[in-house]
């Protein structure tokens, strides 16, 4: 049979699953992600004849595909919240990135060279591909669309944190991959903390707020007749996320910080216009068929074998420390002192979700650096990300709940 007859229908099968499969999981205790992943597994094992996936022998394509999926899905944030993300309607947010997320990084620094045996820089890497939550896999725990209401403490933390993090994780990928190739006595320091730390978070920022706030004023401020919102047409929100992303590289600035930026200015800049509904559906559409593509491929390059194969018992005690201790332990560290409810800061600590950013990490850096076992920080993210997809997943449902049953929705 002709592989690409077989691949079309697999694809118009991903097509209506990602349509219909949200509807039939929403009662249950399982998310999308868990059935992408077993999903893959089964169709690798029904045609073991075929070449499973490999992200480790395509590390550009991986690190493209991935790329792709995130941009995405920080416009998508962005473009969810209702409430302005300012200093002082995001105070647990500020303490996830400010606090939390840099001793997550240490952590989880120490538990692989300690537990696993990598290097410092291997380390390093490990600490901040798997720092930040995933607005890939967290749209269960995320706010829901634009103008819908109901944006409780935990929902607006999570999405807010998840857009924010993956831009804020870059400076410690270049610190890992600086450390890959020189020595820290050699390693220029000044240059990490000037270019690295400063001046490409300040030019993601900068790029974000201007395409946002210009693209905003085009949309919404422009004479009636020429008014730019009456399109209607919601694919204009991948424009948005191609130009800030485009431009942010081009500044040498992050692309990630800048989509997710200029997705909360150019929301903010006409708050309450129905046009943000249709560039927000159109959004989660593209980033539920990207999601299920991926995750689909990364069941097939579990099940073939080659992902996992480092698993031992450290590895497991890894992810497990990971995903069990130091997220928790350190986003609650973070969050004292707060007076939000005791079981909304304990959820908000343990939904750490890690996923497809975590990927795209590690891809980015060992296609830039000779990290010593490669393999083994591919075995150690995917289980963690594994685990992760398992666990989040099926506990998601009713513990969502719980939070809606306490503001009573």
């Amino acid at each position: 049979m002709d592989p690409y007859i077989v691949m079309l229908a697999g694809f118009g099968a991903i097509v209506l699953l990602t349509a219909w499969l949200p509807m039939v999981l929403k009662e249950l205790p399982l998310s999308l992600p868990i059935f992408c992943v077993a999903a893959g597994a089964l169709l690798a094992g029904l045609f073991d004849q075929a070449q499973a996936p490999s992200p480790q022998a395509h590390l550009k394509l991986t690190e493209r595909l991935t790329e792709a999926v995130v941009i995405v899905a920080l416009m998508g944030a962005g473009l969810k919240l209702d409430r302005p993300l300012a200093w002082a309607t995001a105070g647990l947010t500020w303490r996830l990135l400010g606090v939390a997320m840099p001793l997550t990084i240490v952590a989880i620094a120490l538990l692989a060279h300690g537990l696993l045996g990598v290097g410092l820089a291997a380390a390093l890497l490990l600490g901040a591909a798997l720092s930040p939550t995933d607005p890939v896999l967290a749209s269960d725990v995320q706010v829901g669309p634009p103008g819908q209401g109901g944006e409780d403490e935990v929902r607006f933390t999570l999405t807010a944190e998840a857009g924010l993090n993956d831009g804020l994780a870059f400076p410690f990928v270049y610190l890992a991959i600086l450390l890959a190739t020189v020595s820290p006595a050699d390693a220029s320091w000044l240059d990490w903390v000037t270019l690295d730390l400063g001046w490409r978070l300040a030019a993601g920022i900068a790029v974000g707020v201007a395409v946002g706030r210009g693209l905003g004023w085009l949309t919404f401020r422009l004479p009636n007749r020429s008014k730019l919102s009456r399109t209607g047409d919601g694919f204009v929100a991948l424009g948005i996320t191609a130009i800030a992303y485009s431009l942010a590289e081009m500044a040498h600035g992050y692309g990630f910080l800048a989509v997710f930026v200029s997705a909360v200015a150019f929301r903010g800049f006409e708050r309450r216009h129905h046009y943000h509904e249709k560039l927000h559906d159109f959004v989660e559409q593209i980033e539920r068929l990207l999601m299920m593509m991926l995750l689909v491929l990364f069941g097939g390059a579990l099940a073939e074998g080659g992902l996992l194969r480092h698993t031992d018992w450290a590895m497991v005690g890894f992810a497990a420390l990971t995903l069990l201790v130091v997220r928790p332990l350190v986003a609650w560290i973070s969050l004292l002192g707060r007076k939000e409810p005791t079981p909304e800061r304990a959820i908000i600590a343990f939904f750490g979700i890690r996923g497809i950013g975590s990927v795209y990490y590690i891809a980015f850096a060992l296609g830039r650096a000779p990290f010593e076992g490669a393999d083994l920080l591919w075995n150690a993210v995917s289980l963690v990300i594994l685990v992760s997809i398992t666990l989040h997943g099926t506990t998601v449902t009713p513990i969502m709940r719980f939070i809606d049953k306490r503001r009573g929705r």
